[in-house]
């Protein structure tokens, strides 16, 4: 990781015409300048786009802002949902969370641009009520944007209508189309790009919707998301084939995406578990191979949809699934993974949130053996939900 460079301007030319001129004429030169002199930029930008973005950040200011850029290839940053643990953080007292994202090679933590004021986020993580456990907040990676799906208001009824979206690329928030009928304490996941969502309760516990499983396609162009709230379109939710009852609306599940699967188990924790899987090519469900249900003993991510990894989360061990034999191997084992409570994979890496809350363990998982260091949270902010995203484009750095 590189080290933190932050540069802050301050402008004093206000009152200083002649100072403004030239700093507008030095600016407009160090946009001119070429990124490889005696190249064009667009060959000059292919040539560099082979060399590591973190050897390129300190080297100079244009090729810094070249990795930034929306025509330079992204690389991947940490995005999460973090929870204030300090009492004189500027959060609204209608919503204890923040957004926020650390990009890698400059090592800095940046918030994201709040969620659309309309309809406000009402969200709660704690109440009184429910002394030892946090109420869960669910939200997903698919298609290169960060979703949130499922909360609880202070209500204790669904705090979502629709999908929150963040889409990294453009730096903006947009609404997914509207759930038939909003929910917490559901199973949320994705595959091939793919939203899920699965049992759960509405405002009250009711069968039909701890049974069903509704999907919205983000690849469908009649099922793009609006940044327009007066827009008429035709996205919507369809349901598919539903659960045999309702046993998965005991928490809230990650349904993991895997190679055209969607695995889920119904409950968190070491303890043993029921697990099933759907089929999303042929709309049904089928039992969880037994191997793989007796090994899922913490938080579960796939890489690419491809590898599953699970953190066992008693003992501290990284596994990956084997399915050939039915087995989750052991690949790296660490104190720090003990008590993880969530986890991502993306890039080679599977990043966790370790026991405390306030600790990352980012783990290289190509490297042989496998390499782990630790992303600490922002100053009085605890993780609540982590994933792994495409940075975020910036045109002033």
């Amino acid at each position: 990781m590189a080290n933190s460079i932050q540069t802050s301007i301050t402008d004093t030319t206000t009152k200083n015409p002649t100072k403004r001129r030239k700093l507008i004429t030095d600016h407009h030169h160090h946009q001119e300048q070429p990124l490889i002199p005696g190249l064009p930029n667009d060959i000059a930008q292919l040539c560099l786009s082979l060399v590591h973005p973190s050897t390129l950040y300190s080297v100079c200011h244009s090729w810094r802002r070249l990795i930034y850029s929306p025509s330079f290839p992204p690389f991947f940053s940490l995005y999460a949902v973090l929870s204030s643990t300090n009492t004189g953080h500027n959060l609204s007292d209608k919503n204890s969370i923040q957004f926020s994202y650390f990009d890698p090679i400059s090592s800095r933590w940046d918030p994201l641009p709040p969620p659309p004021p309309d309809p406000p986020l009402h969200l709660i993580l704690r109440h009184p009520s429910f002394i030892s456990r946090d109420l869960p907040i669910q939200s997903i990676s698919a298609s290169d944007r960060l979703i949130l799906l499922a909360a609880t208001s202070h209500s204790f009824s669904p705090a979502l209508p629709r999908p929150l979206v963040f889409n990294p690329l453009s730096g903006s928030w947009a609404s997914g189309p509207p759930l038939a009928t909003p929910r917490r304490w559901c199973a949320t996941g994705s595959a091939h790009d793919t939203v899920y969502v699965a049992s759960g309760i509405g405002s009250q516990y009711n069968t039909d919707v701890a049974k069903s499983l509704e999907k919205w396609d983000l690849q469908n162009k009649k099922a793009m998301v609006s940044n327009n709230r007066n827009k008429t379109t035709t996205w919507k939710w369809e349901k598919v084939k539903e659960l045999k009852d309702g046993r998965f609306s005991r928490d809230a599940i990650d349904a993991v995406g895997w190679r055209g699967k969607l695995c889920m188990v119904n409950m968190k924790g070491d303890a043993a578990k029921e697990g099933i899987v759907y089929d999303t090519k042929k709309d049904a469900w089928e039992d969880m191979p037994d191997g793989m249900v007796a090994g899922w003993r913490g938080p579960v991510a796939a890489m690419n949809e491809e590898v599953m990894y699970v953190v066992d989360e008693a003992r501290g061990v990284l596994r990956k699934y084997d399915p050939e034999r039915d087995y989750w191997e052991p690949i790296m084992e660490s104190e720090r993974l003990i008590g993880a409570q969530q986890i991502a994979a993306g890039g080679g890496r599977v990043c966790v949130i370790c026991g405390g809350s306030t600790e990352l363990a980012v783990l290289d998982v190509v490297a042989l053996p496998v390499r782990l260091w630790v992303v600490k949270t922002p100053p009085g902010f605890e993780a609540f939900r982590i994933h792994i995203l495409p940075r975020i484009s910036q045109a002033d750095i």
